[in-house]
C-alpha cells in the first residue's frame, strides 16, 4: 500500500475502538499476526483503543467474536488464527466453519469482522505471511479494519 493511500486510510473523527480475537494455537504465528496489526492499527488509527482477547484456538474464536459484536463497541474485529493442514480434512472443515460463523456475525450484528484466521499447507507460508513484513495479513487486516471502521461510521452518519 502507498504511503497515499496509508495517509488517506487515517482515522479523522473521534476514538474508535478495535477489538482482536487470537487463537493461542501455533502461537508463534499468531503472534506475528497480532503485533502486525496492532503496529499498524497504531499507525493508522493513533488514539484508537486496541484490545486484545486470547482464545484456545480456531473454533473458539467466533464465539467471542460474536460476544464482541452483540456490544456493538467495535468500529471493527479482527479474528486471527493459523490452522496448518495435515494429513486429514479436518483443517479443511475447520476453515470453512470459522469462515461462515464469522461472516455470518458480521452481517447479522452490522459489525464488520476481518477474518485473519488462514489456512496453510506448510509452515514457510505461516512464516511468510504472519511473520515477515513483505505480504503480513496481520498488516493487511489492520489496513482492511480502519478503511471499513471509516465506511461504516460515514454510513451511520457518526
Amino acid at each position: 500500500m502507498s504511503t497515499n493511500a496509508t495517509r488517506r486510510l487515517r482515522v479523522q473523527k473521534g476514538k474508535r475502538t478495535f477489538q482482536i480475537v487470537a487463537s493461542q494455537f501455533n502461537p508463534q504465528y499468531v503472534q506475528g499476526l497480532v503485533d502486525h496489526a496492532a503496529e499498524e492499527l497504531r499507525k493508522l488509527a493513533p488514539v484508537a483503543a486496541i484490545s486484545i482477547h486470547r482464545v484456545p484456538g480456531a473454533f473458539e474464536i467466533p464465539v467471542v467474536v460474536r460476544e464482541l459484536a452483540r456490544k456493538n463497541e467495535a468500529g471493527a474485529i479482527i479474528a486471527c488464527g493459523v490452522i496448518l493442514r495435515g494429513e486429514t480434512s479436518h483443517a479443511k472443515n475447520l476453515s470453512r466453519s470459522v469462515t461462515d460463523a464469522l461472516q455470518r456475525i458480521a452481517l447479522d450484528h452490522g459489525v464488520p469482522v476481518i477474518n485473519v484466521v488462514l489456512s496453510f499447507d506448510t509452515e514457510r507460508q505461516a512464516h511468510e505471511r504472519c511473520l515477515g513484513n513483505k505480504i503480513n495479513r496481520g498488516t493487511e487486516a489492520a489496513r482492511a479494519a480502519v478503511e471499513i471502521a471509516r465506511v461504516m461510521s460515514q454510513l451511520r452518519g457518526k
